[in-house]
């Protein structure tokens, strides 16, 4: 099967991530490997301040990586084993995939709502598991995030520093819900991912409908899947 032909193509968000690779990778595990460094607990999570949920989590993950010998040698399965476990605790999937379909959203059911989080959430989980094994030693800088009483929404801004290359901006757009700030978009370099899949999305759902979209993303996954089985 020829991907190109048969799967819709991922965005310019996804190259753009891809080149920011290690960075990338990093920052969107913040919230993935975070819980089994001791930040799983709701209660203390929920008090957390978002800027400092971000900074905490990334030290925590960077030790990880230090220690887990099989995500340093690249172990996708181990990657995504911990990715699976604790994605859930600070990414907010559904309201996710809900700007990635901007007003197509409302043309689902909500059983293939169900089905296009499940997929997208998986298409998100491998894109940057992908770059967190190649993470080298990066540092990364977080603002400091003003919230007013009553702030439901802010944006948390870092810098990442790379030796010889110009630094790279990643903004976390985040919401405070019952359970602690969650992210619901990242944009690298000024460029979102979730929004950018937009117009990918839009075009398979012309082309083929919201289920097609739903076995396009769904192909994509098990082929990727398919992949690191062999390796």
């Amino acid at each position: 099967m020829n991907e190109r032909q048969t799967l819709f193509p991922l965005p310019r968000a996804v190259a753009s991530w891809r080149r920011c690779g290690p960075v990338a990778g990093l920052l969107f595990a913040l919230a993935l490997v975070a819980p089994l460094a001791g930040l799983a607990a709701t209660a203390v999570a929920a008090d957390i301040p978002p800027d400092q949920l971000v900074r905490t989590t990334i030290d925590r993950v960077v030790e990880i990586i230090k220690a887990d010998k099989a995500i340093q040698a690249g172990d996708m399965k181990r990657i995504l084993e911990v990715a699976e476990a604790n994605a859930a605790q600070h990414f907010d999937f559904q309201r996710m995939t809900r700007l990635a379909l901007g007003a197509n959203w409302k043309l689902t059911t909500a059983a293939q709502q169900d089905e296009l989080v499940r997929e997208f959430r998986a298409l998100l989980l491998r894109t940057y598991a992908v770059a967190l094994k190649e993470y080298r030693n990066q540092t990364i800088m977080v603002r400091p995030t003003k919230l007013a009483p009553g702030d439901t929404e802010t944006m948390v801004r870092a810098v990442v520093n790379q030796p010889g290359a110009k630094a790279i901006s990643i903004d976390y757009d985040m919401e405070r819900t019952p359970k602690g700030w969650k992210v619901y978009d990242v944009t690298v370099a000024g460029v979102s991912l979730v929004i950018n899949f937009r117009s990918s999305f839009d075009s398979e759902i012309r082309k083929s409908g919201v289920d097609g979209l739903i076995k396009s993303m769904a192909e994509r996954n098990r082929s990727a899947a398919a992949g690191e089985a062999r390796k």
